[in-house]
């Protein structure tokens, strides 16, 4: 079908050949672009180092991120409009690799995520973001938000904590026996800035919220720390080695360097090294960081398509976020994927192609060169309260609120199990769990809809009386395991010696083993009651069902016929030569 196409094609820069080189690409394309790029690349640039910080390293590998996965996703993927770099979504996961593997583990799980999404574009797995229920997308990305949002408060409160520890409970614990440590400086500042976030937005001005909160933020640090009331910022917080060995505060002024690795610090502060041992520590990480990164680009893509009537490549875009999870890390980024709001934002700016993807990566490579200086004054509270914001955003509250409201109770315990679960374990088992449950819900409600009505007396579908020994049965909704033993079983107490059932099937269009295996059981014990059933009207997927599992007609038990008047037919001239023979 045409316009699925989509969900199975693949091939290296998808959108960037459709809209570029299938397509004419002309100067007023490329001022769009430009514009769009420059918007973005400015909004990305404390989002990049914010995000970073929360994933436990350093903001310039943020900004690696953003610039080097930008442009490499935007070239090779599939969809026109998306933004990838560092996200929110990934916070979760990426803080606990780094907690115990350093940087060094979290690049190297980075690249062999990026192998798995390379693995799952060449198996055509994109067309999969269809059978992700709604709640459980809406109940993970709302635990998320909530533990994103628990590990602001640290640096919020301005609390004198060395590390989280790893579990939600813990971390409420530990954050509970700090709170007479309240640093107030710190809670005027992060105050200011998301009081500024939020009421930015009425003004209705072009100017995205973060960009004068953060420089107010900065500002007003620098004048509690003029009138002796220091707030920790990245300055303060960070330090690199520069080339000459000597320790500099903030974040280096240098383009991204090409490192290996398993070469990056370990959390010792060591080389990490690769052993065999290491990959499969690692392994389920990086699966779950596959796992994410794969839906989050796809939703992403999703519904950047709803807002501009264009169609993604669902497996070009998984390649290409892999490819760019495979080179990113070897040049110190960390995970990347595809960020709603910026990509919103980059379409909402007048972008026509990933032109507009590659410009912003540049602008946030730029901003590095050239602002590093001026980014070491940002303070750790300001860039918490701007997580809170983005943390709240993820969340979509009020979708999840309307769906709990207007959903039915198996959507309410499919959102309620991957969000406690999502915050009180991780991300796989949350989806996992979610998926398994919507499944078995979802098969509970399909096979209370498959039912079995007595039409003996319904001349609609019997005009002619039957004799008194015959029952007619209309079985509706598919036969499978969990609705046809029961089915089945509630006509066996009608298949008793001497008397005949026929079952009219036309509104059956599924029979599965299971299905099979009820008929098998039912037949049986017709066979030894001594009582006749005849199945009629039976559709092409259940016959052949039938055929495939080699259920044959049985002399005086089992018969199918095409049409349930021939079927009423034979049922007569039965009770007339009162013998089991006529169904041969």
């Amino acid at each position: 079908m045409p316009h699925r196409a989509h969900l199975f094609s693949l091939r290296i820069a998808h959108a960037f050949r459709e809209s570029c080189l299938q397509e004419p690409y002309t100067r007023v394309h490329f001022r769009k672009d430009l514009l769009a790029g420059l918007t973005v690349g400015i909004i990305a640039i404390p989002l990049a180092m914010a995000l970073a910080i929360a994933s436990g390293v350093a903001p310039q590998y943020g900004l690696y991120t953003a610039a080097i996965a930008g442009f490499v996703i935007a070239l090779t993927g599939g969809s026109r409009f998306s933004i990838s770099g560092p996200t929110a979504a990934f916070v979760v996961i990426l803080y606990p690799i780094t907690q115990q593997y350093g940087l060094g583990g979290l690049l190297l799980a980075s690249v062999m995520a990026g192998t798995m999404l390379i693995a799952m574009a060449l198996l055509r797995l994109g067309r999969l973001i269809e059978y992700i229920p709604e709640p459980v997308t809406l109940g993970f990305t709302g635990g998320i938000a909530v533990v994103i949002a628990v590990l602001q408060i640290k640096d919020f409160l301005g609390l004198p904590i060395a590390a989280m520890p790893e579990h939600f409970i813990d971390k409420l614990s530990v954050l509970a026996t700090q709170l007479h440590n309240i640093h107030w400086p710190s809670v005027w500042v992060a105050s200011a800035t998301l009081g500024i976030m939020l009421l930015w937005p009425m003004l209705k001005l072009a100017i995205p919220a973060h960009l004068p909160a953060v420089i107010f933020a900065g500002l007003f640090a620098w004048l509690l720390d003029h009138f002796g009331m220091p707030v920790d910022t990245i300055d303060s917080r960070f330090s690199y080695t520069a080339a000459d060995g000597t320790v500099m505060q903030g974040i280096p002024a240098i383009l991204p360097q090409l490192t290996l690795p398993w070469l990056q610090p370990d959390a010792d502060g060591q080389p990490l090294g690769v052993t065999w041992q290491m990959v499969r520590d690692l392994l389920p990480a990086a699966f779950a960081i596959a796992m994410l990164g794969a839906i989050e680009s796809l939703l992403c893509a999703v519904v950047l398509d709803g807002m501009s009537g264009k169609r993604h490549s669902a497996n070009s875009e998984l390649l290409g976020q892999g490819i760019g999870n495979i080179i990113t890390p070897f040049f110190g980024g960390i995970t990347a994927t595809a960020a709603i709001a910026r990509s919103a934002a980059n379409f909402k700016a007048g972008a026509h192609s990933p032109v507009a993807a590659m410009i912003h990566a540049a602008v946030v490579l730029l901003g590095l060169v050239i602002l590093a200086p001026l980014l070491g004054y940002l303070p750790m509270s300001g860039m918490a309260a701007l997580l809170l914001v983005v943390a709240w955003n993820m969340s979509e509250a009020p979708k999840s609120v309307h769906m709990i409201r207007s959903s039915q109770t198996s959507d309410h315990w499919i959102f309620f199990t991957c969000f406690s679960l999502t915050i009180l374990f991780d991300m796989v088992i949350a989806i996992t769990a979610g998926i398994l449950l919507a499944a078995v819900l979802f098969m509970k409600d399909i096979a209370a809809l498959t039912r079995v009505v007595e039409i003996t007396d319904n001349k609609q579908y019997v005009p002619d009386a039957l004799p008194t020994n015959w029952r007619v049965f209309k079985i509706t909704g598919p036969l499978f395991f969990a609705a046809a033993d029961k089915i089945f079983g509630e006509l066996t107490r009608y298949c008793e010696a001497g008397n005949g059932v026929i079952v009219y099937l036309d509104n059956v269009n599924l029979l599965d083993a299971g299905g099979v295996a009820a008929l098998t059981k039912l037949i049986t014990h017709c066979q030894k009651e001594n009582a006749q059933l005849i199945l009629t009207d039976v559709q092409f997927q259940p016959l052949k069902a039938l055929a495939k599992a080699h259920i044959e007609p049985i002399n005086g038990v089992f018969r199918l016929y095409p049409q349930l008047q021939d079927a009423c037919a034979q049922s007569a001239l039965a009770h007339k030569q009162d013998g089991p023979d006529v169904l041969q």
